[in-house]
């Protein structure tokens, strides 16, 4: 199972909020396809898939704020 988090942002930037989902729970995945979208205060912008797979959970909703380091989906 691999975790996905939430990267390092921009210096200063610690945190940011979950504007989309571009796939559910069960979903095939392709290495590099967009998985959330994220807003900062200073961007927007789309995590993709590290790898290739099954999304066996997204554990973050469309509104949820998440810190740098937080485990936001896995994939199987």
């Amino acid at each position: 199972m691999i975790e996905i988090k939430l990267p390092p942002l921009a210096e200063g930037v610690d945190k940011a909020t979950v504007t989309y989902c571009h796939k559910s729970a069960g979903d095939s995945v392709n290495e590099g396809e967009d998985l959330i979208e994220l807003v900062t205060d200073k961007a927007t912008f789309n995590m993709p898939s590290p790898a290739t797979g099954v999304l066996k959970e997204v554990l973050v909703s469309e509104g949820d704020e998440v810190k740098v380091g937080q485990v936001v989906a896995k994939i199987g």
